[in-house]
């Protein structure tokens, strides 16, 4: 039994998977959390087709699709945070403009070479993470390294910019350059998670696991923790649920996650049905004692 239940382990590409889905797994809520606490929760998804058009550049240059993806979205990640913090267009038009533009320059980049097809874009839109390579997963390491030290290492300040920015600036935070260090840790994060679950899935893995947590905490760092957890624990769930039921892998991680944020919610929603029964028959026995001994 013990060796059924650890086949999914043998095969070295399933090793690689499940590596480079707990990395994503931790590095995705991390930037989420504040992504989410800004109320920016799409963004990863105006990112992640941005970078798709980076991808589209590698393949058609023959380079690296990751790193020219990497430097791709950091470039939009900064150009929402100007527009943004400069008022030229509200944070839902700027995302639009990227979501738009990058999927568009994808198509039109891959379409004008002759090296590259709409096919290479595949693994990038969904996901494709049993065809990790180690060179990939070492990469994916680097970046979510970076990633988790910088949201975990400046929590206090990226939280104080999150969540009053105007206060932020009154404390002497380096407000704006905060701002750019959430926009491409984000970007960063995007292209990490491309090679899991896909660019047009992406923004669900930074938000599911965090809006998992925060119906089980109210307090930033507990939720942190408990999101960074909640992604592990999705991740891995999803690629192990693949490898048996022969699914996407990145497809497998969302719906997984969005079943679990339904049943915390549904068992939330009981809990506080139950705590506000008890409080009102507590108090219908106290005015019940009242009443006796007056």
């Amino acid at each position: 039994m013990a060796a059924l239940s650890l086949e999914f382990l043998q095969p070295a590409f399933m090793q690689r998977a499940l590596l480079a889905a707990v990395l994503v797994g931790m590095s995705a809520p991390a930037i989420g959390t504040y992504l989410v606490q800004r109320r920016m929760a799409l963004m990863g998804d105006g990112i992640g087709h941005v970078a798709l058009f980076g991808v589209a550049i590698g393949l058609a240059l023959g380079a690296a699709p990751v790193l020219t993806a990497v430097v791709v979205a950091a470039l939009g990640a900064v150009a929402i945070e100007v527009l943004r913090e400069r008022g030229t267009a509200s944070g839902d038009v700027a995302l639009a403009l990227l979501f738009y533009g990058g999927i568009a320059g994808g198509v039109v980049t891959i379409g004008l070479s002759a090296s590259a097809s709409n096919a290479n874009l595949l693994a990038y839109l969904f996901g494709s993470l049993t065809t990790v390579a180690p060179e990939d997963l070492r990469l994916i390491a680097i970046l979510a390294g970076l990633v988790l030290a910088v949201t975990l290492g400046l929590s206090r300040w990226l939280f104080a910019v999150c969540y009053d920015e105007e206060f932020a600036k009154v404390a002497g935070l380096p407000v704006r350059a905060l701002n750019l260090v959430i926009a491409v840790s984000a970007a960063v994060t995007v292209t990490v998670a491309m090679r899991v679950v896909g660019v047009l899935l992406v923004s669900a893995l930074m938000v599911v696991p965090v809006a998992t947590a925060q119906q089980l905490s109210r307090g930033f760092r507990s939720t942190l923790a408990l999101a960074l957890a909640l992604g592990v624990v999705y991740a891995v769930a999803g690629v192990i649920f693949s490898y048996y039921a022969d699914t996407a892998p990145g497809a497998s991680i969302v719906v997984l996650g969005i079943a679990g944020f339904a049943l915390v919610s549904a068992l939330a929603g009981i809990g506080r049905t139950v705590s506000q029964r008890r409080r009102s028959d507590l108090g219908e026995i106290y005015e019940d004692d009242v009443v006796l001994e007056a």
